[in-house]
């Protein structure tokens, strides 16, 4: 398994850092979670080629994780491209059909993909439900950020395993769907001393990845409050595991 960050920053633009989204290989699948403005130049620019990402994962839909989705969904309407497209898996939290529905209203039919392309799942936080890609199977829990947010937990073949949580504040729901995970990917949004609701600092995320015995953590989603500050060491107050920061095209081996 490893994970390539396509966007280690937030909505607000900065030079180095593009919008959340990710992309994780298990079994040989490319798995994007998250779709953030500017994502698909970012796979460009990690060497992915579109047409082959398969399975697509929202962890909620605000735009900073979700306006890219326009851009891939006209790239890949191209008459070169479309043709050859195999289908592709768009799994989100519940409302997801809903608001693909809306987008593509919105644009007026140049987002439209055939039925036989385009796959829609909706997860409903709190089922036991879990999703097969190749040899990996994901499952998810709520996050407390939106009323539908949703993390997710990637396991592997060899029983190894990633959880991505998006955006949230602190979650127990989040800590037992990480619990033993060989990384936990979290948002460290705001400085220690600067709480937001729904989101996190290093030192609430150290304390969660403890919690859950996360043998190693990434930290992401950096405002540029956060970037003011040291973050491993307010980090370092809970969390005594490996850690990484999140920075753009970043290639991480589990």
């Amino acid at each position: 398994m490893r994970i390539v960050i396509l966007g280690s920053g937030t909505a607000i633009p900065l030079a180095d850092r593009a919008a959340p989204a990710l992309v994780l290989f298990a079994g040989g699948h490319p798995i994007l979670l998250d779709f953030g403005p500017g994502t698909l130049r970012q796979l460009t620019r990690a060497g992915i080629a579109h047409p082959s990402i398969e399975h697509i994962f929202l962890t909620h839909f605000h735009p900073d994780h979700t306006a890219g989705l326009a851009h891939f969904f006209f790239a890949t309407r191209n008459p070169h491209i479309l043709p050859h497209r195999r289908p592709l898996t768009l799994a989100g939290p519940s409302g997801l059909v809903t608001f693909i529905r809306k987008l593509q209203e919105a644009y007026e039919g140049y987002l439209e993909l055939p039925s036989e392309i385009l796959k829609l799942i909706e997860f409903v936080p709190g089922e036991k439900q879990a999703f097969t890609c190749g040899d990996a199977k994901i499952f998810c829990s709520r996050t407390e950020h939106t009323s539908n947010s949703i993390a997710y937990r990637i396991e592997d073949n060899l029983g190894r395993s990633v959880v991505i949580a998006g955006d949230t504040g602190f979650s127990k729901e989040v800590i037992g769907l990480a619990l033993g995970t060989d990384l936990l990917v979290l948002e460290a949004s705001f400085p220690d001393g600067h709480d937001v609701p729904g989101h996190l600092t290093p030192s609430v995320a150290g304390r969660m990845a403890t919690l859950a015995r996360a043998k190693r953590l990434l930290l992401t989603h950096f405002y540029p409050e956060c970037l003011e500050v040291d973050i491993a060491a307010q980090c370092r107050k809970t969390y005594r595991g490996e850690l990484t920061l999140a920075r753009d095209l970043l290639t991480i081996r589990i």
